[in-house]
C-alpha cells in the first residue's frame, strides 16, 4: 500500500511540476524571441545576405552614431556605444526582424534639451579642464553624457513600466496619419539642427517653443557668417549621396553588391581634409579626437532623474511609436506577427541596460530599416554582425575619423532623413481618402514644428479621439458585433464535384482606427473556419457565448482555425452598406483584408460601396484584380460569381448558418 501511495504521489507531483516547466519554457520563448528564431536559423540561405546587410548597416550605424551623438550635445564617441549595445539587447528581446535599433535623431534631439539645460556650454569654463581617467575625456563631457544616460535610463524604465501595465494594447490609438505627421515634423527639426553645420556657422543652442523659427531667424540675421567652403562641400556631398542612392535603388536587381556611398564619402572627405588641412586653412569644423575602447560600466547619475522626467517621457513615447511603426511595417511586409507589448519591453531594456555603458537614448530608425530591406537581410543576425564591425571601429578605426568634416556628416544625416521627409507626399492620399485625417496630419505637423515631437504626438492622439467620438452618435456603435454571416454551399460539376463556398458578411459599423484591427481579425477567423452542415440551434447558441463569430466543427467550438481544403473554392462578399463613414486606418485595413484573402485563394467582392469608399480604396492601395470587385448589391455579386464560375453547374444553395450578434 505504501509503495502504491508513493507512486500516486509521485505521479501527482510530476503532473503538478510538468505544466510549470512547460509554462516557464513558453514564457521564455515569448519574452526572449531569439530562442524562437535562432535554433531555426538556416546558415546556407540566410548567412550570406545577413552578412552583406550587416556590413552596410555598420556603415550607417557608425555615421549616424557620430552625428546623433553631436545632435544630443555629447561627445561623438558615445554615439558609437549607442550603436552597439542597444542593437544587441533588441536582437535578444525584440520581434522585428528588420528593426535596427541604435541612435535615433528624434530621441537625440529630445535628450539634447536636458543636456543643454542642465550642463550648458557656458559651464564648460567652470569645470575642471584636466582629462579624467575615463577615455581621457574632460569632466564637462562626462557630466553631459551623464545627463543623456539618465534620460535613456528613465525613458527605458517608463517603457518597461508600460510593458508591465500591458499598455501595448493601446497602440491602436496611434493612427498612421498621426505617426506620419509626428515623424515628418521631427525630421524637419533634425534638418534644422544641422543647418549650422551645413553652412559652417557658429550658432548658440536654441530650443523651446517656436525654437524652429528662431533658428532660421538667427541664420538670416547672420547670413554673412556663412562659410562658402562648408556650403559648397555640403551641397556636393548631398548631390553625390542622393544621386548614388537613387542609382543603387534603380539598379539593385542588376547589381549584387550595393555601393556603400556613405563609407566612400567619409573616407574621401576625411582624406581630402587631412591632405589639405581644411581645419586650419578654411576653418572647417571636424569631428575631432575619437578615443579607443569601451570604459567600464557606470550607473547614470540618479540625482538628475527628477530634472529629466519631461525628456524621459518624450524619449519613451516618441522612440517607441517610431520603432513600433517600423516593426509593424516589417511584419506586414514579410508576413509575421509582432507583439506590441513585447516591443515595449525590448525597447525599454535597450535603453535601461545601455545607459550603464554611457549610451544616449536609442530607437529604431527608418533609414537603417530601409537599408536592411534593400540589402536583403533575413533576420536580426544582420544587426549582430553590424555590432561586430562597430566594435572594430571603436577599438581600431575610431581615431582615423578625426578629420571627418562636420558638414559632410550633417549631409549624410539630412539625406538619411529622406524617407521621413517625403511623407509630405502622403497629404494627397489623406485628402482623397478622408479629409479629416488630412486635417489631423497638418495640425499634428504644425504642433510638432512649433513645440516638440512629444507635444505633437499627444495633440494628434487627443485630436483623433475627440473627432471620432464626435462622429459616432453612440459609443456602442464602436462594436463590430453587428456583423452578420451567411454561408452558401454551391455544388458544382466542373471537373468533377467540387465544393464552392460563398460567405456573405454584412458590416454594420463605420470602419475607423478603433475597430480596424478587430475587423481584420474577425474576417480572417470567418474565412479560416471549416464549413459545417446541419448544426443544431442549441449548439450554435452555446458556442456563440464564448467567441465572436465563432465557427463550428462537428457540434463543438473549434478555436484553432483551419484552412479550407484543397478541393474547396471560397468566395467572400462584403456588404458595406453599413459603413456610414471611415478613416484612413479603416480603408487601409479593408485593402489589407482584400490582399490577405487573395493570398489565401479567396475571391473577395464588395457590395453597396459608396463612391467615396471606392475612391478611398483606390488612393489607399488599389486592390490589384483583373476581375470586377465592386457591385451595386449582394445579389449582383452572387450573379457575377454564378456566371463566371458556376455557369454550367446546378445550384444547391442554402443558408447553413446565420449568426446574429
Amino acid at each position: 500500500m505504501t509503495g502504491t501511495k508513493r507512486k500516486k504521489k509521485g505521479m501527482l507531483w510530476s503532473k503538478m511540476q510538468t505544466p510549470h516547466c512547460e509554462d516557464f519554457k513558453q514564457w521564455c520563448r515569448r519574452r526572449l524571441p531569439i530562442l524562437e528564431w535562432a535554433p531555426q536559423y538556416n546558415l546556407k540561405e540566410n548567412l550570406l545576405p545577413d552578412t552583406m546587410s550587416g556590413i552596410m548597416l555598420a556603415v550607417q550605424q557608425v555615421t549616424q552614431g557620430l552625428a546623433f551623438a553631436i545632435l544630443s550635445s555629447v561627445h561623438p564617441v558615445f554615439g558609437l556605444y549607442g550603436s552597439l549595445f542597444p542593437a544587441i539587447i533588441y536582437a535578444i528581446f525584440g520581434m522585428g526582424r528588420h528593426v535596427a535599433t541604435g541612435t535615433f535623431a528624434l530621441t537625440s534631439l529630445i535628450s539634447a534639451n536636458a543636456v543643454e539645460r542642465l550642463v550648458p556650454l557656458s559651464s564648460q569654463n567652470l569645470t575642471t579642464q584636466s582629462n579624467t581617467s575615463t577615455l581621457g575625456l574632460s569632466e564637462f563631457e562626462l557630466r553631459r553624457i551623464g545627463v543623456a544616460a539618465a534620460v535613456s535610463f528613465l525613458g527605458g524604465v517608463i517603457q518597461v513600466a508600460m510593458f508591465a501595465l500591458q499598455l501595448g494594447s493601446a497602440t491602436f490609438l496611434l493612427t498612421e496619419p498621426v505617426i506620419s505627421a509626428m515623424t515628418t515634423g521631427a525630421a524637419t527639426h533634425v534638418v534644422t539642427s544641422q543647418v549650422k553645420y551645413l553652412l559652417g556657422m557658429k550658432m548658440p543652442y536654441i530650443s523651446g517653443p517656436l525654437g524652429f523659427f528662431y533658428i532660421y531667424a538667427y541664420v538670416f540675421e547672420n547670413i554673412k557668417s556663412v562659410r562658402l567652403e562648408a556650403l559648397l562641400l555640403s551641397l556636393l556631398s548631398i548631390v553625390v549621396l542622393v544621386l548614388v542612392k537613387e542609382l543603387n535603388e534603380q539598379f539593385k536587381r542588376k547589381i549584387k553588391v550595393v555601393l556603400p556611398v556613405d563609407l566612400v564619402l567619409i573616407i574621401a572627405a576625411s582624406f581630402a581634409c587631412y591632405c589639405t588641412n581644411m581645419e586650419i586653412t578654411y576653418g572647417l569644423e571636424v569631428v575631432g579626437h575619437i578615443p579607443k575602447g569601451i570604459p567600464p560600466p557606470r550607473a547614470p547619475p540618479m540625482n538628475v532623474l527628477s530634472a529629466v522626467i519631461t525628456e524621459a517621457f518624450g524619449v519613451a513615447l516618441v522612440g517607441y511609436v517610431a520603432s513600433l511603426a517600423l516593426a509593424q511595417g516589417s511584419a506586414k511586409k514579410y508576413k509575421y506577427s509582432v507583439d506590441d507589448n513585447q516591443e515595449f519591453l525590448a525597447h525599454g531594456l535597450s535603453n535601461v541596460i545601455p545607459s550603464f555603458f554611457f549610451c544616449i537614448p536609442s530607437a529604431a530608425a527608418m533609414g537603417r530599416t530601409a537599408g536592411l530591406y534593400s540589402t536583403g537581410a533575413k533576420t536580426q543576425v544582420a544587426c549582430l554582425i553590424s555590432c561586430i564591425l562597430v566594435l572594430i571601429v571603436i577599438y581600431a578605426v575610431g581615431p582615423l575619423l578625426y578629420w571627418l568634416p562636420m558638414c559632410v556628416l550633417a549631409s549624410i544625416i539630412v539625406v538619411g532623413l529622406k524617407g521621413m521627409l517625403i511623407q509630405f507626399r502622403d497629404l494627397k492620399k489623406y485628402w482623397n481618402v478622408d479629409k479629416i485625417d488630412w486635417g489631423i496630419w497638418v495640425s499634428t505637423y504644425v504642433f510638432t514644428i512649433c513645440f516638440a515631437a512629444n507635444v505633437g504626438l499627444l495633440f494628434g492622439v487627443v485630436c483623433t479621439i475627440a473627432i471620432v467620438i464626435g462622429r459616432f452618435p453612440r459609443a456602442k456603435t464602436l462594436s463590430i458585433k453587428n456583423m452578420k454571416e451567411m454561408e452558401l454551399k454551391v455544388k458544382t460539376e466542373m471537373d468533377g464535384e467540387t465544393l464552392q463556398q460563398v460567405k456573405i458578411v454584412s458590416i454594420n459599423n463605420p470602419l475607423v482606427f478603433l475597430n480596424a484591427k478587430k475587423f481584420h481579425t474577425d474576417i480572417m477567423t470567418i474565412i479560416q473556419k471549416e464549413n459545417v452542415s446541419n448544426q443544431l440551434l442549441d449548439d450554435v447558441s452555446k458556442c456563440e457565448q464564448n467567441t465572436l463569430l465563432n465557427s463550428l466543427s462537428n457540434g463543438n467550438c473549434n478555436e484553432e482555425a483551419s484552412q479550407p481544403g484543397p478541393s474547396e473554392k471560397c468566395f467572400l462578399i462584403l456588404d458595406c452598406s453599413g459603413v456610414t463613414f471611415f478613416d484612413y486606418s479603416g480603408v487601409s485595413m479593408l485593402v489589407e483584408v482584400y490582399n490577405d484573402c487573395k493570398s489565401r485563394s479567396v475571391d473577395v467582392s464588395l457590395a453597396h460601396c459608396t463612391a467615396s469608399l471606392v475612391k478611398a480604396m483606390k488612393y489607399c492601395g488599389n486592390p490589384d484584380s483583373e476581375k470586377p470587385i465592386y457591385f451595386d448589391s449582394v445579389s449582383a455579386a452572387l450573379s457575377n460569381i454564378y456566371s463566371n464560375k458556376v455557369s454550367h453547374a446546378s445550384w444547391h444553395a442554402g443558408v447553413i448558418r446565420k449568426i446574429r450578434m
